[in-house]
């Protein structure tokens, strides 16, 4: 059974994430203790509310160490909702600029729709090779609840070897709704609250720690 840390940094839906994992099949435990979420096999890192204030709080717990030192060693780690917003470059909210991890290029910015926030279900255009969405169709919808998000994929000036895996959506306009990147992955929609198709993906996860 795969063990999986919820980073406690005073975001997120934490125990709806919690009760996702357990029902997917992982030994899950929520803290913000970096020896528990350097030991771990995964380490989820969720995220609700605005950019800046994800940041400070995961700053403040020194989130962006562990999610740095897992990385150096290979170690799966997964962003969920802003928890996938803070690991770009940076975020922008009222036009207000917040540094963010830095793990991929980027901006978070609000979306150009004529309804905000994006509630609700929607289908995804991910890639034929994709991890999180091996065996589902491509229909399958998941739950978003957000404003702002990443409106296009920016190459960092040497890409990897191996690009990044990029899952669109759209809601008046394309915006990133996942990114797989080795051992760093993360989604926009909340796969807790996804029901079947959410525990699937879950699952893809777990079985690839």
């Amino acid at each position: 059974m795969a063990r999986v840390v919820i980073l406690d940094y005073g975001s997120g839906n934490l125990r709806s994430a919690e009760r996702a994992l357990e029902r997917a099949g992982a030994d899950v435990e929520v803290t913000a203790d970096h020896r528990a979420a350097a030991e771990a096999d995964g380490l989820v890192v969720p995220g609700v509310g605005a950019f800046a204030a994800c940041m400070e709080g995961l700053l403040a717990v020194g989130g962006d160490r562990i999610i740095d030192k897992r990385l150096a060693g290979d170690r799966p780690v997964l962003g969920i909702c802003v928890g996938m917003q803070v690991l770009f470059d940076r975020g922008v909210e009222h036009d207000q600029a917040a540094d963010g991890c830095g793990q991929w290029p980027g901006t978070v910015e609000r979306l150009r729709a004529d309804v905000l926030p994006h509630m609700g279900w929607n289908e995804v255009q991910a890639p034929a090779d994709s991890v999180l969405f091996a065996g589902m169709d491509p229909g399958t919808r998941f739950y978003f609840v957000h404003s702002y998000g990443v409106r296009r994929w920016e190459l960092a000036p040497a890409e990897p070897l191996a690009p990044p895996r990029v899952t669109w959506a759209e809601h008046g306009e394309p915006f990133v709704a996942a990114v797989e990147n080795g051992a760093l992955m993360a989604t926009q929609f909340h796969p807790e609250k996804s029901g079947a198709a959410g525990a699937a993906l879950l699952a893809n996860w777990l079985r690839s720690l």
